[in-house]
């Protein structure tokens, strides 16, 4: 999943702004061949906010079926440690608190090291058969030894040259984890044809990854980016578009969305990470009308700040992220996965109850 968090268009009115911070969301599994009955329903809540993020999730423990903290990164050698400033007892707390309440737990490992993504370095382990093995062993070992019910692997801003290493990577270390009863989720870009926008698409080979992973975690975010100029996150054209490329090579079953939950306060093309809170307290602090864009299916807002400077600031909320919801309903894939950015608005509970009433019975009627 892409890095947030410090060390990476037509409009119309919009009566209240609502919350982004959707924790999970129930799906109707596939019923074609080889779906899987299990209905994945993940809250993702990342390093720099796992305390908060897992007293959200035992707000609501029966939304959810699995959870991912993002807790570790690798080191100038490659070995898989706890992100910065995460410290073991912190994170060993929380985890104990999402087991009691029942909740799976798949942590994620990200190739951060120091706040940057080390491409280079998982390269070097890819293309090395020896220290690949070395790798898989190290993760399998992790897993044992914490009682996760499986890992997730977020490697980003690798090359197309890292192509078929990665997906020999990704199917040796699926069996591993497979032969000791351990699931494998894999994150990767969101694409529209197997070559993708760049190189960082071009390393992920979506049918290869769908054949060993059991889950593969769609990033359908960023369409606007930080330094890109403003716009929406996720026009849900575009993550119909995605999803459309995605069902042609993976298994429904084994798709999870990624639904953003956070936004961007651009100046210019340099974009600031903001949570729901965030965008809250500055509409209030600038009297800022939120606005509708009804081609994207996104709000957004303007403002000019104490230093008359003009901000730009396109986020997400309840509504754009049900259209979002609907899609993944639509396609009927194998779940969604939310980032636990910041402190959400309570009123999307109530929100979401309301809009996946089907789904939750779908849910009930398969446990």
């Amino acid at each position: 999943m892409t890095y947030y968090a410090p060390p990476g268009p037509r409009r119309g009115p919009i009566a209240l702004l609502l919350a982004c911070e959707l924790l999970a969301v129930t799906l109707l599994p596939d019923s074609g061949a080889g779906a899987s009955s299990a209905i994945h329903t993940i809250a993702s809540t990342p390093y720099w906010n796992i305390r908060g993020g897992t007293d959200s999730v035992l707000a609501h423990p029966d939304e959810l079926t699995e959870a991912s903290p993002w807790l570790y990164g690798l080191d100038e050698r490659g070995n898989v440690v706890l992100q910065q400033g995460q410290a073991r007892t912190d994170g060993a707390a929380q985890i104990a608190r999402l087991r009691d309440a029942g909740i799976e737990v798949t942590p994620t490992i990200a190739n951060v090291s120091d706040g940057h993504w080390q491409s280079a370095l998982v390269s070097r382990i890819l293309h090395d058969p020896e220290a690949a093995r070395r790798h898989v062993t190290d993760v399998v070992a992790l897993v044992e030894r914490e009682r996760y019910t499986g890992i997730d692997i977020d490697y980003e801003e690798l090359t197309g040259a890292d192509r078929d290493a990665f997906s020999g990577f990704v199917t040796q270390l699926a069996d591993a984890l497979h032969a000791n009863g351990k699931r494998l989720s894999v994150d990767v870009f969101a694409k529209t044809t197997d070559a993708g926008y760049d190189q960082r698409n071009q390393a992920q080979d979506y049918a290869a990854l769908g054949r060993a992973a059991d889950q593969v975690r769609l990033m359908a975010y960023d369409y606007h980016w930080q330094t890109s100029a403003p716009g929406p996150i996720a026009p849900v054209s575009w993550v119909r578009s995605v999803l459309e490329y995605a069902v042609t090579q993976i298994p429904r079953a084994k798709i999870v969305l990624g639904i953003p939950l956070y936004g961007y306060d651009w100046v210019g093309h340099d974009g600031t990470p903001v949570s729901w809170l965030q965008v809250y307290g500055r509409s209030r602090e600038f009297q800022a009308q939120v606005e509708w864009d009804g081609v994207s299916e996104s709000p957004h807002l303007t403002y000019v700040d104490g230093q008359q400077v003009r901000h730009e600031l396109w986020f997400e909320n309840a509504y754009s992220a049900s259209a979002k919801l609907d899609l993944a309903r639509e396609f009927r894939i194998g779940g969604v996965f939310l980032w636990m950015f910041g402190p959400e608005d309570d009123l999307i509970w109530a929100k979401l109850g309301q809009h996946w009433y089907l789904a939750g019975r779908g849910r009930r009627e398969s446990s």
